[in-house]
């Protein structure tokens, strides 16, 4: 099966994963916290489960520093760009990210509530992360019913101040789990499961792994969900080249991951939403490990210990000698 050349977006032989961990907006009541158009607040989840990491990406990733020009020769959607603050009147803070801080807003031309996403620059030397300039470009890219919907891309003050402007929605499906008394019906199980896969089909056809799929990047409004927090996608190509291991939430890190596989592109996502489904049966995580050996000796106690029948070439991956 062919692919587009792999580019620069897409080149990640080299790649390090996004460091820090995210800094969460405090919660309310469950149930009752709203979510918008990112990476939603972590409940209960152990330290453990969030990604993060001690060293932040080398500077050589982030392009040079943007002039007009450069922007648009870079990245044409970016081109021609509202001025943020004579379109949007901030509401509120909802929660500060490694790469980004995200508002609520409200359209002052409609009167719509919107998520505002503002990008940061880890140092402004650096010039604007290609992180972030992949983020945009795979939204812009993934436009489907049941993918956060991107409203369009705002300049602010500053050459290299950029706004990512995203439909607001009221809840995360994790957050809504939590304030729910029992768990879904399966007729809700099968709609909210169809959406999902909906979603993930499309970014497959289009050669897009999403790489963080979790119920608390599941966006719902009114029976509606949306797939957010793009962060970490990545456009893939054949034959596959290699990318970091170091992705996705731990709960739902597909087995391949976890023993140190750099060659991966559908199947990885495709294990989280086996993950997702789980969970919304069971009302809690399949497989909640407090590290990388506690996961995978979860999901071998379950599934049992591979073998050269069960899954070709697993003795020859990177972590195969722990077991």
């Amino acid at each position: 099966m062919g692919g587009a050349p792999r580019s620069r977006w897409d080149d990640d032989e080299d790649e390090q994963p996004r460091c820090g961990s995210r800094v969460r907006r405090a919660r309310g009541s469950k149930g009752s916290s709203p979510a918008a158009s990112s990476t939603p607040a972590a409940s209960s989840m152990p330290a453990e489960q969030s990604y993060e990491c001690a060293e932040a990406e080398p500077a050589a990733r982030a392009l040079p520093p943007i002039l007009p020009t450069h922007l648009e020769q870079g990245f044409a959607h970016l081109s021609g760009c509202r001025q943020v603050d004579e379109c949007y009147r901030r509401l509120n803070k909802i929660e500060e990210g490694t790469y980004g801080v995200v508002y609520r807003a409200q359209d002052i031309a409609t009167g719509d509530i919107v998520a505002l996403k503002h990008l940061k620059l880890d140092q402004e030397r650096n010039g604007f992360p290609i992180t972030s300039l992949r983020e945009i470009h795979t939204l812009l890219l993934a436009k489907h019913p049941n993918i956060v919907n991107v409203r369009e891309i705002a300049a602010g003050k500053s050459l290299s101040s950029i706004y990512i402007v995203m439909d607001y929605m009221d809840h995360d499906l994790r957050t809504l789990m939590e304030g729910m008394p029992s768990p879904f019906q399966p007729s809700e199980i099968k709609s909210l499961l169809l959406q999902l896969c909906g979603a993930v089909e499309h970014l497959h056809s289009n050669w897009i792994v999403h790489r963080d799929l979790k119920t608390s990047n599941l966006l719902m409004q009114s029976g509606n969900l949306r797939v957010a927090d793009f962060g970490l996608a990545r456009k893939y190509s054949s034959p596959l080249g290699k990318m970091t291991g170091l992705v996705v939430t731990l709960w739902y890190r597909a087995p391949e991951l976890l023993m140190g596989e750099t060659k991966y592109s559908t199947a990885v996502d495709m294990w989280s939403v086996g993950c997702i489904l789980a969970e919304l049966f069971l009302h809690k995580p399949l497989f909640a490990g407090t590290s990388e050996i506690g996961q995978i000796s979860s999901i071998f106690a379950a599934c049992g210990v591979p073998t050269r029948d069960t899954w070709p070439g697993f003795a020859d991956l990177p972590n195969a000698r722990t077991f």
